[in-house]
């Protein structure tokens, strides 16, 4: 198989990354995707940024195995963790989460104040306040742990989700954001209620929309783009349990997520 005609890998903890997966396909039909879910581990958020690096090495050790043109790492925890060593580790292309969100909420913001909803691990990396520390904005970050485990939950709507919303975009709304950056893959599965309750008015930045958004960029520029013949394929692999991956995926997806094998990971 050429280069071109090989799949995207995409790595992410857990299910949030299939709303970066969902994206890429919608950009790029014609690529072929496999992706990686270590829902064994998860969630990362509150792990240690050591452990995390880690974790994520072995993912993309075994994405890159298996034969991808191009690693993403569709999780802002892994991004602020391992992205250097990613990017020493493997020749190949690797596209990341958190620098396309940082530049489209620079580029969005009219008066410079930017907020960051993320996990406790990604907050405290500071990845975010240091992609943005070229431009003149203003940063206020937010960590919202419990985000992570509705979604995985099946949850994305209702009184629960509503309430912490509320709490936690609290301190977002005195500081007057203008742009918010939805700053694990997770939350653009929780959009509704963060734009309810922040108001049409401020503008919600996804990173996973800017992560496909910039996949297709790399892809292109460096003339890797997939040619016609054969149908592209998706393939969806989990550390965890592949009954509990499809089931909630389909829930959360619709019909993208299907055939879901299951690999081991070392302890």
């Amino acid at each position: 198989m050429s280069v071109n005609n090989r799949p995207i890998g995409i790595f992410d903890s857990g299910f949030g990354g299939l709303t970066v997966a969902r994206a890429i396909v919608d950009l790029l039909p014609d690529e072929s995707v496999t992706y990686l879910g270590d829902t064994a581990r998860a969630p990362y958020g509150p792990r240690p940024l050591a452990e995390v690096r880690d974790f994520t090495l072995q993912s993309l050790d075994h994405l890159a195995a298996t034969g991808v043109k191009m690693l993403v790492i569709a999780c802002n925890t892994s991004s602020s963790a391992a992205l250097r060593d990613a990017r020493e580790r493997y020749d190949m292309p690797i596209v990341e989460v958190i620098h396309p969100a940082a530049a489209r909420a620079a580029a969005t913001t009219r008066a410079g104040h930017v907020g960051v909803i993320c996990t406790q691990a990604t907050a405290t990396s500071l990845s975010y306040d240091d992609a943005l520390a070229a431009t003149s904005v203003d940063v206020t970050t937010v960590v919202c742990p419990r985000f992570v485990e509705l979604v995985e939950q099946g949850i994305t709507s209702g009184p629960e989700v509503l309430d912490l919303a509320n709490e936690y975009l609290a301190p977002l709304k005195q500081a007057e954001v203008d742009t918010l950056i939805l700053g694990c893959t997770h939350y653009p599965l929780l959009s509704g209620a963060i734009s309810y309750v922040m108001g049409e008015s401020v503008a919600l930045v996804s990173s996973a929309d800017e992560c496909a958004r910039a996949t297709f960029a790399e892809l292109t520029s460096l003339g890797m783009l997939r040619g016609g013949g054969s149908p592209a394929a998706r393939r969806f692999l989990t550390t965890g349990d592949p009954a509990r991956f499809e089931g909630l995926g389909r829930r959360l997806m619709g019909g993208f997520v299907q055939d879901v094998g299951q690999i081991t990971m070392d302890a």
